[in-house]
């Protein structure tokens, strides 16, 4: 289903993060930017004012009924989210049932829980709130260390900012690596972070600027045509080997091979959309070598052929 419109269901008391992720991915108007118009509505079962603790306030434009032809219901969090009201439940399960995207960010997750959507799916909240999501849903598969998780047409994502991962994803997914690198750019956020790194990031900030791995990581982003061993990144930042590896999980989250594949995919996508360039020549420029090394990598990232990626995704100049 296209990403035309999104309908947001806001439950008292509103967690602001987690709802303004959703507002600033998807409800600010890039056209300037060259990104598509997208029609955002907030929704609540009571339109108007609602809670969002602190002496603060959020209003809901429209009822639920708002939510019926979307193409995408997100549910962000709530302290309420766990115990939604018949008619959220109703309406976020009609949305998944006709074939629309239902994305829930953090405790959000709960609701989709409660309108059967959980059942046979792994799925993803915040790490807190994991174990209760799991006892309160039996049939789940809940990954408590996972950023996000997709699985059919429902994406779940774990606490606050990666809310922000999820639904870049879905922008990506839906609309292309160009447009979700022009918003992320916006944001000043990575524009892709895959959804199976772990929640926990040892050290989020840095010491120093000389502690951090940030050079070489540049460094990799500039070169992704090359090979790069972990021995020669370790020399670039002046460490072990052991130390080197330590620390890139730390940092990033997950290992150097897999942030390196990662950043070629997805460097991959940028090619396959917005160049007539060969599948073999991107293959090279992105760093796989071979177009069947490019294949395999592609294909288990993000489920689809580069191929059949760029004719989904590939506009035509003037288009």
């Amino acid at each position: 289903m296209p990403l035309r419109s999104v309908a947001v269901i806001l439950q008292e008391p509103v967690q602001l993060f987690e709802y303004a992720v959703l507002a600033e991915v998807f409800g600010i108007d890039r056209t300037d930017d060259g990104c598509p118009p997208v029609d955002y509505r907030v929704c609540a079962e009571r339109p108007g004012a609602l809670d969002a603790g602190n002496g603060t306030s959020v209003t809901a434009a429209h009822g639920l009924e708002a939510a019926l032809d979307a193409d995408l219901v997100a549910v962000p969090a709530s302290s309420s989210a766990d115990q939604p009201s018949p008619e959220v439940v109703r309406v976020v399960r009609a949305a998944a049932e006709r074939g629309a995207w239902v994305l829930s960010v953090c405790s959000g997750a709960f609701t989709l829980g409660a309108a059967g959507l959980l059942d046979g799916r792994r799925c993803a909240t915040h790490w807190r709130h994991a174990a209760d999501l799991a006892a309160r849903f039996p049939r789940a598969s809940v990954d408590p260390d996972v950023l996000y998780v997709h699985d059919g047409n429902v994406v779940t994502s774990a606490g606050t900012a990666a809310g922000i991962d999820a639904a870049l994803y879905l922008v990506r997914l839906e609309l292309g690596a160009a447009v979700a690198g022009r918003i992320a750019r916006r944001m000043v956020v990575p524009p892709h972070r895959d959804g199976g790194q772990r929640q926990f990031v040892e050290r989020p900030v840095p010491t120093t600027e000389a502690e951090s791995l940030g050079p070489v990581l540049t460094h990799v982003l500039d070169r992704l045509d090359e090979q790069h061993a972990v021995a020669d990144l370790a020399r670039l930042a002046a460490m072990s080997e052991r130390t080197f590896a330590r620390r890139f999980v730390a940092e990033t989250g997950t290992t150097p091979h897999q942030w390196i594949t990662e950043q070629r995919v997805l460097r991959a996508r940028e090619l396959l959309e917005e160049t007539d360039l060969s599948v073999e020549d991107v293959a090279r420029d992105a760093g796989f070598g071979t177009a069947a090394l490019l294949r395999h990598h592609f294909t288990k990232c993000t489920g689809v052929s580069p191929t059949a990626f760029r004719s989904q995704y590939r506009c035509p100049e003037g288009a």
